[in-house]
């Protein structure tokens, strides 16, 4: 039985808990913990990049938010009800910025089974 760093069951972790658990693993640039502590195994992804499935397809989009997106984020929002959770985000640096980050999350058994994300990036050209 997989438990969480306070001991208790994975399985009884909330919406909130697995949400607030990836947002924390990501601010600190721990992708694998975040796949192995919140993720479940046939996750579905939907991006505008488009659909894929499993642990490999958050390594894969992870990377290309890695490679778009500054370095250093804010959530704007959380939002949960049941199984359903949601965060808007943004993140800037010189140059480059995300004004309209927005994830949705469905959770079940303590892991995300499916996510949806959306950004824009906007390039600033020098003057």
């Amino acid at each position: 039985m997989a438990t969480t760093k306070h001991g208790s069951d994975a399985a009884s972790r909330t919406t909130r808990e697995v949400i607030d658990d990836h947002i924390s693993c990501r601010q600190c640039g721990d992708l694998e913990a975040d796949i192995r502590r919140n993720y479940a195994e046939d996750v579905v992804m939907l991006t505008s990049h488009g659909p894929d499935k499993g642990h490999d397809a958050v390594r894969r989009f992870g990377a290309i938010l890695r490679k778009h997106v500054p370095g250093d984020y804010e959530i704007v929002a959380e939002e949960t009800d049941g199984r359903f959770g949601f965060i808007a985000w943004r993140a800037r640096e010189p140059g480059k910025s995300v004004e309209d980050g927005a994830d949705s999350f469905v959770v079940e058994n303590g892991r995300i089974v499916f996510q949806s994300i959306h950004y824009s990036l906007q390039i600033v050209m020098p003057d």
